[in-house]
């Protein structure tokens, strides 16, 4: 996922590189960051049909995120363990206010264990329609921790807010970002006790806002930390890989997101 957007933005580069040749200027700046976020999720119906030949509805299941943030003081290498968000921006204006910035959320969805929840449906060949308690030697556990993993693609604008005494940069900025894009995951999934932790591929879809402030410390270092509210669909979180033969999950959450980067923006 890394490699593939270093890949965007070295062609996004050599476009504008390109055009400047031309005497047309595409892009007039741009930005890289790195921060960590924490999400609350709405209740989700999450479709299972298995290859085993069960098919069944967990209702209103509800979920959590899951932080590690001591991991990144354990292992100070490891920055990549918590949920993190990476993005690199690109100034479309000579005043870099527009843009449009590819985003990466690396969020975690855990549907929490011990919870009872209504399951419809058909399991061990016998129809289901009752309440049952989540355990994953007895039942299931599933979750996104490898991440739910939101690629998007977002537009942005940006308004001061406050300016340096020679008025000649800003120090505090209003940002505001609508974007959309395709979902990474790879789900762990327990099913009476038998793991399957699955592969990575795409496997749905992502909308979202978001908005906040961006403080710049110096010309081109800031701090941003913004909320964040969307929609996720994941279509077939367990198909088509070579651990997950057969077996489908269906669900969409809605999600409440809070954000903090570090970046550096640089212009030409």
């Amino acid at each position: 996922m890394k490699r593939l957007l270093i890949c965007l933005a070295a062609a996004l580069v050599c476009i504008h590189a390109k055009a400047q040749t031309k005497k047309r200027q595409l892009i007039y700046g741009m930005y890289l960051q790195w921060g960590y976020n924490a999400e609350a999720y709405t209740r989700s119906n999450i479709h299972f049909k298995l290859s085993n030949g069960d098919n069944f509805v967990l209702h209103h299941a509800k979920a959590h995120d899951k932080g590690d943030y001591d991991d990144i003081i354990k292992e100070p290498g490891q920055i990549s363990i918590p949920q993190y968000n990476y993005r690199i921006g690109f100034y479309l204006n000579r005043d870099l206010t527009k843009g449009f910035e590819l985003n990466f959320d690396h969020a975690k969805y855990v549907v929490t264990d011990g919870q009872k929840v209504h399951v419809t449906g058909t399991i061990g060949g016998q129809h289901v329609d009752g309440d049952s308690v989540l355990n994953p030697e007895t039942f299931l556990h599933f979750e996104h921790t490898d991440g739910a993993n939101w690629l998007h693609l977002n537009y942005f604008e940006q308004k001061t807010l406050a300016e340096n005494k020679a008025k000649t940069r800003a120090l505090l900025t209003l940002i505001y970002k609508a974007g959309a894009g395709i979902n990474i995951p790879r789900t762990d999934f327990t099913y009476h006790g038998d793991r399957l932790n699955n592969d990575f591929h795409i496997a749905g879809y992502n909308i979202g806002v978001e908005g906040g402030l961006r403080f710049y410390m110096l010309k081109r270092f800031f701090f941003e930390t913004t909320g964040k509210t969307g929609y996720v669909r994941y279509i077939d979180a367990l198909a088509n890989t070579t651990t997950a033969k057969g077996n489908r999950a269906t669900h969409g959450i809605g999600y409440l997101e809070g954000i903090a980067t570090l970046g550096y923006q640089f212009s030409w």
